[in-house]
């Protein structure tokens, strides 16, 4: 649950991270904030844990009813008003998260605007500069996010929005965006230099990594030492990166004869 870590990090969504730190069932936790329940009676085959998994799936990055239905909400059954009740509930209850999309969108617009740096200060020292011609996001590797001709613009709404040129099907085009979406585009690029750190660690250990996939690194090794090397990667995985002070990292696996998704 990686990207799910780091968002509930950058916005220091607190019930979120305690979470993480213990038993890590996002998906049961965030039914039971949703639904007043204990943790305990949300069964993983429950109709309550479903609901909580598409949202946590489908919100996290400012989605609404369209992502719930993306993510197979009315495969679930659920109506119109259930699934807008699930947003409306999900963001009361993750009031952090909802506070982090409305400050990247107002940084990106202001630096836009104003052609300048902003500094999130409240959300691990992200910061967003615009010269005019280039939008960075400083991440808090040292890394950073680049958007070719940054623009105001206004969108299906009527509402002041940001667009930029990016690459679709090989071809460059106007792309808009907004506040949830460039926190998606800096919670995936958080948590893909999380997984480069790891891999480093791992190969320093002598460990041969073979691929990486998304989330997961691959590594070959003996059958009689790949419960040990499994552990070993596991370990690697979770530990504390230095500029992520506090975010709580954890990792699993299995071992195969051949490659497949477990």
């Amino acid at each position: 649950a990686i990207e799910a870590r780091v968002l509930s990090w950058l916005a220091d969504e607190e019930w979120r991270m305690q979470v993480f730190a213990t038993h890590g069932k996002i998906y049961e936790a965030s039914a039971a904030m949703m639904y007043d329940l204990p943790i305990e009676s949300i069964a993983k085959d429950s109709i309550e844990r479903h609901k909580g998994k598409v949202a946590e799936l489908a919100l996290g990055y400012q989605g609404a009813a369209g992502a719930m239905k993306q993510m197979g909400a009315e495969g679930m059954g659920l109506d119109d008003a259930e699934i807008g009740n699930i947003v409306r509930v999900w963001r009361d209850k993750n009031p952090k998260i909802v506070e982090l999309w409305a400050a990247v969108d107002d940084a990106v617009k202001e630096a836009v605007q104003k052609s300048c740096e902003i500094k999130l200060t409240g959300y691990k020292n992200i910061t967003i500069k615009s010269d005019g011609k280039v939008l960075t996001i400083l991440l808090p590797s040292g890394r950073k996010l680049f958007y070719q001709k940054p623009r105001m613009t206004r969108n299906k709404w009527g509402q002041p929005s940001v667009k930029y040129m990016g690459q679709h099907n090989s071809h460059w085009v106007w792309v808009e965006s907004y506040g949830g979406k460039f926190v998606e585009n800096i919670c995936q690029a958080i948590a893909r230099d999380i997984l480069g750190v790891a891999m480093l660690k791992i190969d320093a250990e002598g460990i041969p990594l073979v691929m990486h996939v998304h989330d997961e690194v691959v590594a070959e090794a003996k059958t009689e030492d790949a419960e040990n090397v499994l552990k070993t990667m596991c370990e690697i995985m979770g530990e504390e990166i230095s500029w992520a002070p506090g975010l709580v990292l954890g990792a699993d696996g299995f071992t195969t004869p051949f490659y497949k998704k477990d």
